[in-house]
């Protein structure tokens, strides 16, 4: 998968793994990695699936509708590429803490929904439920945020708050912000973000 990989000066921080939203890039959430902790290992990785032009991560049938099948071979796709890329960069994979938006946001939380031990934490900005019907394994003291928009006009906030639900009768410890844009991505989510993560690690 196509990606970019900085070494962090901190050797005892989590390694940050960037996802980006729909039609981005592994560079595009750069500038939220330098504030979150500019001391880190980061990892931005760009999606395998292009629609129209744009790279995803996986496949949808239509807006807001995943192709659940390549949903679920992305999702282990992904996460062996994180196996892998932390023998190639000599990263502890146990210490990867996902930061997705949209499109990212939600194959991060596919890769929780399938292995409790997928990250350290995660940051998943505007996110969807990636899969329904499926019992979650144990998420005890996983820390997740989830930073949504009250205006968002492609996610509704039943589909944010059924999501955190779903974490947190697994056991994770969620952390939520609710914004006043939309799907975009804000200043203040981030600086939210950054508190929360200084909280955890």
């Amino acid at each position: 998968m196509e990606h970019i990989f900085i070494k962090g000066i901190n050797e005892q921080a989590p390694t940050l793994l960037l996802l980006h939203g729909t039609g981005g890039n592994e560079k595009d959430l750069l500038p939220l990695a330098e504030m979150i902790d500019k001391s880190a290992n980061v990892l931005g990785v760009r999606g395998n699936v292009v629609e129209n032009g744009m790279p995803r991560y996986f496949k949808r049938l239509a807006e807001g509708v995943f192709d659940e099948a390549d949903l679920l071979y992305r999702t282990k796709e992904l996460s062996d590429f994180l196996d892998d890329m932390s023998n190639t960069y000599q990263f502890d994979r146990k210490q990867v803490v996902a930061i997705g938006y949209s499109n990212g946001a939600n194959i991060a939380a596919s890769m929780i929904f399938h292995d409790q031990h997928a990250f350290a934490g995660a940051v998943l900005l505007k996110p969807m439920v990636p899969l329904r019907n499926i019992k979650l394994p144990d998420l005890t003291s996983l820390p997740i945020f989830i930073g949504a928009g009250k205006n968002d006009p492609l996610i509704s906030g039943k589909e944010t708050i059924e999501l955190k639900e779903m974490l947190r009768k697994a056991g994770a410890q969620v952390e939520e912000y609710w914004g006043e844009a939309g799907h975009q991505l804000t200043r203040e989510e981030i600086l939210k973000a950054k508190d929360w993560f200084e909280k955890n690690f």
